[in-house]
C-alpha cells in the first residue's frame, strides 16, 4: 500500500489561506515520513479568530515562512505518483486546489480518497466518524488540528482500515473504492 495522507489548515474560511500543511508518507503499508510546513497565507497579518481557535496558530508564528508557491514542489516530490487521502478530503483537495489557483501553479492529476469513507465501510458501526473520535477509538493519542500530526492519525486510521477490509495493494482500493475516489 502506497499512499500519502495529507491536511491543512486555514487562517481564515478562504480555501488560499492555508498556514499549515502536513503530509505523511506511506510505501509499503509502513509510515516513512511526515512532514510540516507553516505557510504564510495571503491574507497575512489577517488570521480568523474562529480558525486561530481551532488550530493555535497566530499571525506571528508564520510572520517568516515560505508562501505555499515555495513549498509546492517540495510537497509535490512527496505525493508524487501516489494516491492522496485527506480526513474530510473535500476540504483539504479544496485548500489544494485554492492554493494552486491563488499561485497559478498547474494542477496535476491526482486521486484523493476521504478517510471518513473508508472508515464508515470499516467500522460501520460508529457513531462518530470525525478524525479525534476515530483516533480515540483506536487509541492513537495526537495533537489535533495541527497538520502534521492530523495527516499522520490520517495515515494510521487508513492503514488499519485497510486491514480491516482485507486490502493490500492500491489496485484492491481502487476496485473497492472506486466510486469514493476523486480527480483534483
Amino acid at each position: 500500500m502506497d499512499f500519502c495522507a495529507i491536511d491543512f489548515e486555514t487562517a481564515t474560511n478562504d480555501r488560499s489561506s492555508a498556514c499549515e500543511v502536513g503530509v505523511c508518507v506511506v510505501q509499503d503499508s509502513k509510515i516513512i515520513e511526515t512532514k510540516t510546513w507553516l505557510i504564510k497565507p495571503p491574507s497575512f497579518p489577517y488570521f480568523s479568530q474562529y480558525n486561530i481557535d481551532v488550530h493555535g496558530i497566530v499571525p506571528n508564528d508564520v510572520k517568516n515562512s515560505p508562501t505555499f508557491d515555495e513549498i509546492w514542489y517540495e510537497i509535490q516530490e512527496m505525493m508524487y505518483g501516489t494516491l492522496m487521502i485527506a480526513h474530510n478530503a473535500s476540504f483539504d483537495a479544496g485548500v489544494l486546489r485554492a492554493c494552486l489557483s491563488h499561485y497559478g501553479i498547474f494542477t496535476p492529476k491526482i486521486d484523493y480518497l476521504c478517510s471518513i469513507q473508508l472508515a464508515k465501510k470499516s467500522w460501520n458501526y460508529l457513531p462518530k466518524y470525525g478524525l479525534k473520535h476515530l483516533a480515540e477509538y483506536h487509541q492513537i493519542k495526537f495533537k489535533h488540528h495541527r497538520a502534521g500530526a492530523d495527516a499522520e492519525v490520517c495515515a494510521k486510521i487508513s492503514l488499519l482500515a485497510f486491514e480491516k477490509l482485507f486490502l493490500t495493494s492500491n489496485d484492491e482500493v481502487s476496485d473497492y473504492m472506486k466510486l469514493k475516489i476523486k480527480k483534483l
